[in-house]
């Protein structure tokens, strides 16, 4: 994606800690009759800088297939975003613009669909999202719970270049940043006010000075 240098994210456990603070990606291929995307959400392993997701979609859904035949794809983990009031900067000649943050990654896929590997990928996605989900999962019958595994098709995705992008006003003064910051942190919607979080652990605004 086009990252202008000063939005760019450039430690990768920032990256990291974003995709774990924001599990719910888009999967994107490409298939002969164009792109094809799933939303879904992933578990993220990062060891010695390597990074790997792990998920599954259901067996009717095609996106599967299209992995086992071109494993090469593009996950995109996305994070709070706004619309931008070009009055809060202090000088007039400005315009509006939209702060947000997303990671993307490219990888190869590999699928897997044997009963002990998904049962696996799901205790990892159950300890992930619920934990205290994993005894009911467990005490369900063995039928049902066979039946479950059988309808979806594992993955894990070996990430092979990861790009981010923190659009946060880092290329506006502090004191715009700070009008930025306080136009959005007690908005009613958790999105927004979500900018305003992102551009404080940034060190964004006036108060940094």
């Amino acid at each position: 994606m086009y990252i202008p240098e000063h939005f760019r994210l450039r430690h990768p456990a920032d990256a990291v800690a974003f995709m774990r603070a924001n599990p719910f990606a888009i999967l994107i291929s490409s298939t002969e009759s164009g792109p094809f995307a799933t939303h879904l959400p992933l578990f993220l392993r990062a060891e010695n800088d390597k990074v790997v997701l792990h998920g599954h979609v259901s067996k009717a859904n095609p996106h599967w297939q299209y992995l086992e035949k071109q494993p090469e794809c593009l996950t995109i983990f996305h994070g709070p975003h706004s619309y931008i009031s070009p009055t809060n900067y202090v000088a007039e000649e400005s315009v509006p613009t939209w702060n947000y943050a997303a990671v993307h990654v490219y990888g190869n896929a590999r699928l897997f669909s044997s009963g002990e590997d998904v049962n696996e990928m799901l205790h990892e996605l159950i300890d992930t999202f619920e934990p205290a989900y994993r005894p009911q999962w467990e005490q369900m019958s063995a039928k049902f719970r066979d039946n479950m595994l059988r309808q979806i098709v594992g993955f894990e995705i070996a990430a092979t270049k990861i790009e981010g992008k923190f659009k946060l006003s880092q290329n506006r003064i502090r004191q715009d940043q700070a009008n930025v910051i306080a136009s959005l942190e007690n908005s009613n919607d958790s999105v927004i006010a979500g900018v305003a979080r992102m551009m404080k652990d940034q060190r964004l605004g006036k108060t940094n000075e």
